[in-house]
């Protein structure tokens, strides 16, 4: 059985009024999250499934990574199946560096987007793109879930829990 490690909860962000302010904060909080829920943990439970699926927490981060890019940058990614497994050369550092890198990357297209109905910009003139709006409740949606995911593997990995 793990050693149980517990870090205190980082409660939900205090944000301003406006809906912008409000769904960035909020996508913030759950990339912060989940970037140090994968942080440190050790190999390689890291990137062994812990249910039947073949989900695990290296993954789970990896995937995220193509999500924003993705949805922010305009990368197509043609097997998401795959995105859910990290290259067995890449360490745990690497993953959640790339992450944070791509993280930064996407709130400077961010930052130039002041109509959440605009689509995202897309560095392709003429590739399709959802609106800001859409696109930042849906990586809301899909950070939250696998941030919630991430949260039972790493207590499975190594007993950590909290944030």
């Amino acid at each position: 059985m793990p050693t149980r490690t517990h870090r205190r909860d980082t409660p939900p962000p205090k944000t301003g009024s406006s809906e912008t302010e409000v769904l960035r904060a909020f996508l913030d909080y759950l990339r912060a999250s989940i970037a140090v829920k994968v942080d440190g943990a050790p190999e390689p439970r890291v990137r062994t499934a812990a249910v039947p699926s073949g989900t695990n927490l290296l993954g789970l981060l990896n995937h995220l990574t193509f999500v924003e890019r993705a949805i922010f940058l305009g990368d197509e990614v043609t097997d998401w199946q795959a995105t859910f497994q990290a290259a067995p050369a890449d360490s745990v550092a690497d993953v959640v560096a790339r992450y944070r890198e791509t993280v930064e990357r996407a709130n400077e297209v961010l930052d130039g987007c002041t109509d959440l109905a605009a689509p995202v910009p897309r560095p392709q003139p003429g590739r399709p793109a959802p609106s800001v709006r859409w696109a930042l409740a849906h990586t809301i949606e899909e950070t939250g879930r696998h941030a919630g995911h991430a949260d039972i593997l790493r207590e499975l990995v190594d007993g950590a829990t909290g944030r």
